[in-house]
């Protein structure tokens, strides 16, 4: 099943409106540094660990970025292999032109 990609004008529109969760799938250092506001840290290596605790609902609309792309489309694919059902893969946060946390 492919994974939709969603780009960052959508993706803030969702979470804004409070339809979607961002899933940060970096590692702690890397999220500590900055990340979308809100976002769940589930870490690449950590998903079929740690999903079901961090992210219940397999219905949500999950919002998954990294740092380029390349590991949260690794981490989509798992998701996908675990019942959710609303998965994209928004890239990287580089390309993410809005405010971050820390």
């Amino acid at each position: 099943m492919m994974i939709p990609l969603i780009d960052p004008a959508q993706a803030i529109r969702l979470l804004d409106a409070g339809t979607a969760q961002a899933v940060d799938v970096r590692e702690p250092d890397e999220y500590a540094a900055g990340h979308i506001p809100g976002a769940v840290l589930l870490p690449v290596g950590q998903v079929r660990e740690k999903a079901a605790a961090l992210l219940p609902d397999k219905a949500a609309r999950l919002l998954v970025y990294c740092r380029t792309g390349r590991r949260s489309a690794a981490a989509c694919k798992q998701l996908q292999q675990m019942g959710y059902t609303a998965v994209a893969n928004l890239g990287g946060i580089l390309s993410w032109p809005y405010e971050l946390e820390s």
